[in-house]
């Protein structure tokens, strides 16, 4: 579908990224515990309506992925938050999956569930306002895991989602996420991110989905966060760059990089190296979540008084961000942006 590729495109158009705001009710809790505010359906619509009104956003962020809850919402106007996001240029999404439950006869590993009746719900997505959605398998790097079954299990659900989506005349998202948790070396994710890719592709291909009517949302290759011996930004952009290039059908017109659990300036640098090392067959780009919001979530802390103080600071990120789309990004950018 020829709107599918367009909306794919804008989405991952030069200079621009994705701010993914699709965590769980558990997740965003843990969130606001850091900072000591109460998770109600109030705070949480209020800490968004701050990230979606904040002016000038729309210059470096492409597309929004809602969740549930806020897909639903309004600004104080009664705005609802998809026109509001699409009034400013900014494409909605929609997080479609029911999260990672325990593998059967896999210990230790896990399964996406929420196939279950989604043709339906991408159907009330659509009618509510998304362009886009996505869907999240997690693999665990351990020992003896992951697991082929795993793999070929979370490619396969992943598949099917994707070709639901296009059905539904949305734009999947396809986040295969190899978790960095763990003291394994960058080799080692190089191998199991390169496991993953292929089981991906294939299944993608075997369900039908159109390669240019979707993106890829990937996890960089990457030391084990508790490796002694950690990459530098250099090497993990070589690897991760070598990983795709075997596994990615250019067709494919963009991969938007999970963030996982760098630090923010981290995501930043190495996605830049990335693009400096240009040109690709896809455009190299990010669906950041914590890595574009932790800065603005402390500066907020649930104070109306501190609003623009957190605005400035999400802004400083996605702006950081998309300097690193096209390789013009470098430390010295960095500002402190005070509360």
């Amino acid at each position: 579908m020829a709107d599918l590729n367009e909306t794919a495109r804008a989405l991952v158009a030069p200079g621009k990224g994705i701010l993914a705001a699709d965590e769980s009710t558990g997740t965003i809790t843990k969130r606001f515990d850091t900072i000591g505010i109460e998770s109600t359906e109030e705070s949480r619509r209020s800490y968004r309506d701050m990230l979606f009104t904040t002016a000038g956003a729309a210059d470096h962020i492409s597309g929004v992925i809602l969740y549930d809850e806020t897909i639903r919402q309004s600004t104080s106007d009664r705005t609802s938050f998809p026109q509001l996001l699409e009034r400013q240029g900014i494409i909605p999404g929609i997080k479609v999956d029911t999260g990672a439950k325990p593998l059967a006869n896999a210990p230790g590993e896990t399964v996406t569930e929420g196939l279950d009746g989604l043709r339906g719900r991408l159907e009330e997505y659509r009618t509510a306002g998304a362009r886009f959605a996505k869907w999240r398998g997690v693999i665990s790097i351990g020992d003896g895991i992951p697991s082929e079954y795993c793999l070929w299990t979370n490619a396969h659900a992943l598949a099917r989602y994707a070709a639901l989506c296009q059905e539904a005349g949305l734009v999947p998202i396809v986040e295969p996420e190899v978790l960095m948790d763990g003291g394994h070396s960058i080799d080692r994710s190089f191998e199991v991110t390169s496991r993953t890719l292929h089981a991906v592709f294939t299944e993608l291909r075997d369900q039908r989905v159109e390669f240019e009517d979707m993106l890829l949302k990937p996890n960089m290759v990457l030391s084990g966060y508790d490796c002694a011996e950690q990459a530098s930004d250099q090497q993990v952009a070589e690897l991760t760059l070598r990983c795709f290039r075997r596994h990615v059908p250019s067709a494919v017109p963009g991969i938007v990089f999970l963030s996982g659990g760098q630090s923010d300036e981290d995501a930043t640098a190495r996605l830049n190296t990335m693009n400096a090392m240009g040109p690709h067959p896809w455009e190299l780009s990010f669906s950041y979540g914590r890595a574009l919001q932790a800065p603005a979530l402390k500066a907020w802390s649930g104070e109306s008084a501190n609003v623009t103080a957190a605005q400035d600071a999400y802004l400083h990120r996605a702006k950081m961000n998309g300097l690193a789309r096209s390789g013009s990004y470098s430390p010295e950018m960095e500002e402190k942006v005070v509360a």
